[in-house]
């Protein structure tokens, strides 16, 4: 079997260059960003954002926190926009403490504009203070990601006021929840506690319901996460209408009251900023910000009631929005590819291994394949009616560990990911960026 060739990116082997499995290629496909996080400090402890040339070699520092320590603030998590030299990413509050360090509901999304300045625009504002701004949140954001527009940030979110609640109740609220920003209007909010509260210059709200006791059999949710834009312009509807939509992995609660991860969707209206039925926007000292009039989310998949129970990864689109790929078990319990429309349907099998697919589901830009980590190696699956071995493409030899965070360009030449190699001097491993040509 031939295997292509694998270019190492990165060469510093004093700490890691991790991709995070975002979207980490610039629009012109000439830089990969990443972040710069420890083992055992983690995001907390990445005090860059840098960016590596896939030609040249030549690293760049996008973005750095001055004397960030081991609990923060920190920085990880890098995007690129797909059509501006635009890079979002985490940005853990500036007043961390060792007491009161980086956590999932103390941070925040900001962005280098780099045509502009290297000058840190925060995207989402925090308001922790009652009475509460509508268009800003209360916690944290992370894993931020660009509309194939570059007019919206979409992101997971965990609630500072909702884990206060938690801590002083000893009952479930800090659920983990989806939300996004939109390129509209700046959120003006007066910082009464200094370092808590961040204006910002996008509009924010949370789209997704979660609830800390779904209904048994329902389609509530406790839990969203594993969520990405679907298409680059949205979906078509059965009427031939396109939406804006996000996909995402929902936990219901099963007939037999076991927690199940599925597939759902979400539809996002144009207008974000009018109160849905479910609560105010901005939420109260006891409730989640509520999504806004319009958004709509939808179970897809409905594995509770299999033998082989949930889905799992992050739900990626293709381009044109008309397919979404996600990991389940099949009937003889192996996690492999399926794919199901946005619209609804019975899940298509795409992958049929005798052992479980790894992860790192990215489609080729033509919509015609998948790419994805099985037994060590990076695969590309094509989506046809032929059989599986002539659709199957094993592209890198076998690796232990394997392969991770893998990134496909935006013209579908060339994949990115992330490799451990070991520091002779010190013995320790970090990851390396490594390139694999296609054409």
């Amino acid at each position: 079997m031939r295997f292509l060739p694998e270019i190492q990116l990165t060469n510093d082997l004093s700490y890691h260059h991790d991709l995070d499995n975002n979207d980490n290629f610039s629009p012109d496909n000439q830089w990969l960003v990443y972040d710069t996080r420890t083992d055992e400090g983690g995001i907390a402890a990445s005090s860059k954002i840098e960016k590596v040339n896939i030609i040249s070699g030549e690293t760049k520092v996008v973005y750095e926190v001055k004397n960030n320590l081991f609990f923060g603030p920190g920085v990880g998590a890098a995007s690129y926009s797909p059509v501006a030299n635009q890079i979002v990413f985490i940005h853990g509050l500036n007043n961390v403490t060792e007491q009161n360090p980086y956590q999932q509901w103390r941070r925040t999304g900001v962005m280098i504009d780099e045509a502009r300045n290297d000058n840190p625009i925060y995207v989402d504002a925090r308001d922790i203070n009652s009475p509460f701004t509508k268009g800003a949140l209360r916690g944290g954001t992370h894993r931020h990601e660009f509309s194939g527009d570059g007019n919206w940030i979409g992101f997971t979110y965990n609630d500072a006021i909702m884990k206060a609640l938690e801590d002083s109740t000893g009952q479930k609220h800090n659920l983990r929840t989806i939300g996004v920003s939109k390129k509209s209007k700046s959120i003006e909010v007066s910082d009464k506690k200094e370092g808590e509260n961040i204006s910002g210059e996008w509009f924010t709200a949370l789209v997704v319901k979660v609830t800390p006791n779904p209904k048994i059999g329902s389609d509530e949710i406790s839990h969203a996460a594993g969520d990405s834009w679907v298409g680059k312009n949205g979906y078509s509807k059965p009427d031939g209408t396109r939406q804006m939509a996000r996909a995402f992995i929902g936990t219901v609660k099963a007939e037999n009251g076991e927690n199940v991860d599925e597939v759902f969707i979400v539809d996002i209206p144009e207008n974000i900023e009018i109160d849905g039925e479910s609560g105010p926007l901005e939420g109260t000292k006891t409730q989640l910000p509520q999504p806004p009039k319009g958004a709509s989310q939808r179970r897809l998949t409905y594995t509770a009631k299999s033998n082989h129970k949930g889905c799992t990864g992050i739900v990626r689109a293709s381009f044109d929005g008309s397919l979404l790929a996600f990991l389940a078990k099949d009937e003889q319990n192996i996690k492999q590819i399926f794919t199901i429309s946005p619209n609804g349907g019975k899940p298509k099998q795409i992958t049929f291994h005798e052992s479980n697919v790894e992860g790192s589901i990215r489609w080729n830009p033509s919509g015609k394949s998948i790419f994805y980590i099985w037994n060590g190696s990076i695969c590309e699956v094509e989506i046809n009616n032929l059989d599986f071995d002539k659709r199957l493409k094993i592209i890198s030899k076998p690796s232990e560990p394997s392969p991770t965070n893998l990134v496909v360009s935006h013209d579908g030449n060339t994949l990115a990911f992330n490799r451990l190699i070991e520091n002779p001097q010190s013995g320790l491993k970090n990851k390396q960026i490594f390139l694999i040509q296609l054409k």
